[in-house]
């Protein structure tokens, strides 16, 4: 896997975690949908939280 393929698995994995907060009273069960899918793209890659902040230099 290339390096542009990890850090769109990572952007992805913030974009749904984000989603996740931003709609949770709107749709709960959506919510965690996104949160668990965002979760499963961080364990597939065996990344904390923190650190696909910095791989991706954003924090």
């Amino acid at each position: 896997m290339s390096l542009d393929d990890h850090r769109e698995d990572l952007l992805i994995a913030i974009a749904l975690a984000e989603f996740s907060v931003h709609y949770e009273a709107a749709d709960p069960e959506l919510a965690v949908h996104a949160w668990q899918l965002a979760a499963s793209r961080l364990v597939d890659r065996d990344v904390e939280p923190a650190e696909a902040v910095d791989a991706l230099e954003i924090g």
